[in-house]
């Protein structure tokens, strides 16, 4: 079932996708290691609603590769150097605005920088805007994207090539200047596409119910047994995207699933899913 999912959403032109560490009991010596989770997601302007969730025992980006094969799309992530070896192949990056915002906002709540809020109040003008069109058509967004956003961010790229001049080499608010202006085309890429989002936020809150669980269940008792936990996770956050009781669908499901033919399992995938 996790599997059928994980194909159709292969078949979406816009993916996100983040990372994030789970304890996994190392065999013979009851010691943990780190072991990863990843998450692969669709837009929030996409109709269809997915998760995809696959467990790996280390953070090498050949495991992402695994699991995108040979799609080619556009890529929602952040700066972590194992999905560079992806942009090389095809796929289009797209950087995430938030992060990038946070930096700056780090920057003024400690106080190490005077101009960091001119940088914060520039990005919150351009997440206005996306407030604004979030509900709008693709050709729509990608429009008042062109005539209202462009020029703040225009704005935003002078503003940052500016005072890049004016700050010391190697200060901290010289690496939030640079992470920006070195990854601006991927930053700005939103903007010439309607269908493309402004950030991974969405990715990153399907990872919180593997931050609760880190607290409740510590870790992974297998490699085997972390593949099944996303499986299970990648159905039960699934149902939830698409407004099914995660209960009542497991039950359902679970129920059917012996004589349901191999060729019509996606009929049982929270996708397509409805209740006997």
């Amino acid at each position: 079932l996790a599997d059928a999912l994980k194909n159709e959403l292969l078949e979406q032109p816009v993916l996100h996708v983040d990372e994030t560490p789970v304890p996994m009991l190392k065999p013979g010596n009851n010691k943990t290691h780190q072991a990863y989770i990843w998450a692969y997601a669709s837009t929030s302007f996409n109709k269809l609603n997915a998760v995809y969730y696959d467990f790996s025992p280390g953070r090498s980006g050949r495991y992402a590769r695994d699991v995108l094969g040979q799609w080619q799309g556009h890529l929602v992530c952040d700066d972590y150097s194992g999905y560079k070896q992806c942009f090389k192949q095809g796929i289009t990056e797209i950087a995430c605005m938030a992060h990038a915002r946070r930096k700056f906002v780090e920057l003024a709540e400690t106080g190490k920088s005077q101009i960091a809020y001119q940088a914060i109040e520039l990005i919150s003008q351009l997440y206005a805007i996306e407030k604004e069109v979030k509900t709008l058509e693709d050709q729509q967004r990608w429009q008042i994207r062109q005539t209202r956003a462009k020029p703040i961010a225009d704005k935003l790229q002078q503003w940052l090539q500016a005072n890049r001049q004016k700050v010391p080499h190697g200060s901290v608010t010289a690496k939030a200047i640079d992470y920006m202006l070195n990854r601006w085309v991927a930053l700005t890429r939103y903007l010439e596409n309607g269908s493309l989002p402004i950030d991974n936020n969405r990715v990153e809150n399907q990872m919180r119910p593997w931050a609760l669980g880190r607290k409740n269940w510590l870790f992974a008792g297998s490699e085997r047994s972390g593949k099944r936990a996303a499986a299970i996770m990648t159905l039960v956050q699934s149902a939830k995207l698409n407004g099914h009781d995660p209960y009542a669908y497991l039950k359902d499901v679970l129920t059917r699933l012996p004589t349901q033919k191999n060729s019509q399992i996606h009929e049982l995938t929270p996708l397509h899913w409805a209740p006997q």
